[in-house]
């Protein structure tokens, strides 16, 4: 493995770490939201100066249906982003607070909202399109063949995936998503540890999702 793809993975892991403790918001405090916010931001430029030379084949070679999801899945991630960054700068009390722009904080506060959430699901499956790249780079610290080991990983992906969805529904994600409620609400008297493993378990359901929609796809063109 280069150190490119070195830097990749550790810029994926960041990110992915960024994006989970980014969700608690009022129990980990608004400053440090705002710093993994910006931090989060900033590793999103570096993920795609890395990976740079998708960019640069966009308009080259058939869209076939893979390609076509992850490239929307990439341009929705990118407006979530955006949209996050934008309007987390305007509602921003500490890391951006100089720049005194609040008067829009109202309208800012429910883009901020779903572009998160919305954002929190695409980059799951985009993780999860690309998870077998992981499994692979995993597999070469374990070359041998292993049905147990291939057994195991597949029955916790089943059970992450199937808390997920218990995840998904008692955090009432969806509300988010749909922008039926316009402020995320926390029980203050429950550990953070326990939001934030709900949250990983969501994100492994759409993990999930997305890593066995890019096998669906890859049988379906194969046959």
């Amino acid at each position: 493995m280069n150190r490119k793809q070195q830097a990749k993975i550790a810029v994926d892991i960041f990110m992915t770490l960024c994006l989970l403790f980014l969700m608690p918001y009022e129990l980990i405090g608004e400053a440090i939201h705002e710093w993994i916010g910006a931090g989060m931001f900033l590793l999103f430029i570096l993920h795609h100066i890395l990976n740079r030379k998708w960019t640069g084949n966009l308009t080259k070679g058939r869209y076939k249906p893979l390609r076509i999801i992850q490239t929307i899945l990439v341009m929705l991630i990118l407006i979530c982003i955006l949209g996050s960054m934008a309007s987390g700068i305007i509602l921003s009390r500490h890391v951006f607070a100089f720049l005194k722009i609040r008067d829009l904080s109202a309208p800012a506060r429910v883009i901020h909202m779903t572009c998160a959430y919305w954002g929190f699901v695409l980059m799951s499956l985009h993780l999860g399109i690309h998870w077998g790249m992981m499994m692979g780079m995993a597999g070469k610290i374990f070359p041998k063949p292993s049905k147990a080991r291939n057994w195991i990983l597949r029955l916790a992906g089943i059970g992450i995936a199937g808390y997920g969805i218990y995840a998904f529904i008692k955090r009432d994600i969806l509300s988010y998503l749909l922008m039926q409620v316009q402020y995320v609400f926390f029980n203050f008297e429950e550990p953070v540890i326990f939001f934030i493993l709900d949250y990983m378990a969501a994100m492994g359901l759409f993990v999930f999702i997305g890593y066995y929609l890019r096998k669906r796809l890859a049988r379906k063109r194969q046959g």
